[in-house]
């Protein structure tokens, strides 16, 4: 039986990259259908005490988080993933991050999009859908996380942060691992010290 797996991301954030790089590969091989959704490290750090460096960033994060809803919203879940991938490339690959603005043009164009759909980054127009869709990821997972949350039914959880993304049947296997710890009932962490940073093989 095929399952639904929800994927909400940030385009600001390196770990979620991977793990719907992870997610993409895993669906070749187990029998999921994944959906990606947009949350934003913005919404969630709103009104948090943060350095000045990553207030900076935040604030340049609404951008393509709110283009992502634009995208979602004319061209439905394909043309997200497509764009997300395409972003990414660009943005954690590439490092295309010193003007979002310049990434998201490239990005839509790139994916053959209209460019007019830029225009929602520096309004406020599309915010009540993204904080919809942020909800909808991190509401059921809590607030002392970030990205990347999936959701496979009732069951919803931040992670996994790995890198870097496992190819066939390892991806097929971290997914039933993930989904089976998960799955426990009480079963709330399961972590170890990052000593690596995040790459993109």
């Amino acid at each position: 039986m095929t399952k639904i797996v929800d994927l909400w991301v940030c385009p600001l954030c390196p770990w979620a990259w991977v793990t719907s790089r992870w997610i993409l590969e895993a669906q070749k091989v187990r029998e999921i259908d994944v959906n990606l959704h947009v949350m934003s490290l913005s919404v969630l750090n709103e009104g948090r005490d943060l350095d000045e460096k990553y207030v900076s960033l935040m604030a340049k994060g609404w951008g393509p988080a709110r283009v992502m809803i634009a995208v979602e919203q004319a061209h439905g879940a394909a043309g997200l993933e497509r764009f997300y991938s395409a972003w990414g490339q660009r943005y954690h690959v590439n490092n295309e991050r010193d003007d979002m603005d310049a990434t998201v043009a490239a990005t839509l164009a790139d994916c053959e999009f209209d460019a007019a759909l830029a225009a929602v980054a520096h309004t406020t127009d599309l915010d009540d859908a993204l904080r919809t869709s942020h909800h909808q990821g991190m509401d059921p997972v809590g607030y002392d996380v970030g990205t990347p949350v999936i959701h496979v039914g009732d069951i919803a959880f931040f992670g996994p942060v790995v890198t870097p993304a496992p190819k066939g049947e390892a991806a097929g296997v971290l997914l039933d691992g993930v989904i089976a710890v998960a799955s426990t009932p009480g079963f709330y962490e399961l972590k170890r010290s990052r000593n690596v940073g995040p790459t993109f093989e």
